[in-house]
């Protein structure tokens, strides 16, 4: 990867480490369990991942978060 001068702008990541994880996982067709457990964090947590993703995004479902973020380029399946 090429290293960015001072003056370069890098835009900023849509989503958090953590909310491309939990979609990393979703997409793979895991449960909101499955994915608290794996990731060592609550459901309640996994949830509100989802949901804040889905806030940035302007969706109104899981799956049109995923097909969004898809088509935005960060995230790939």
């Amino acid at each position: 990867m090429k290293r960015l001068r001072e003056h370069e702008f890098r835009p900023k990541p849509l989503l958090t480490k953590r909310e491309r994880e939990v979609f990393e996982l979703l997409v793979q067709d895991k449960t909101t369990k499955e994915i608290a457990e794996q990731l060592f964090i609550s459901e309640k947590t996994v949830r509100n991942h989802i949901s804040n993703t889905m806030q940035k995004l302007g969706v109104k479902g899981r799956s049109q978060a995923v097909i969004e973020l898809i088509r935005l380029g960060e995230l790939e399946i």
